[in-house]
């Protein structure tokens, strides 16, 4: 038997500050893979955290990355 955790629909509509139809609504429209057992579905944590990355923007930067980057306010002259 599989030592992951599993998670309600509320908990990760919780997690994720959306409504619990959100959640319902990932899962039928295949977005969200989850487990149908007894009286609701149950996400497990490897799957919830595939979403998560699936619905990134862009990939996630070590804080070294984002030190190095210029900022948009670095490119302004001063006056003076």
């Amino acid at each position: 038997m599989s030592q992951e955790q599993y998670q309600t629909v509320k908990n990760v509509a919780d997690l994720l500050k959306v409504s619990e139809v959100t959640v319902r609504r990932w899962i039928k429209d295949g977005e969200l893979r989850a487990i149908d057992i007894g009286k609701g579905w149950r996400i497990g944590s490897g799957d919830l955290d595939a979403f998560i990355e699936g619905h990134a923007t862009r990939p996630a930067t070590s804080l070294n990355e984002a030190a190095d980057r210029p900022r948009a306010d670095d490119n302004k002259e001063q006056k003076t």
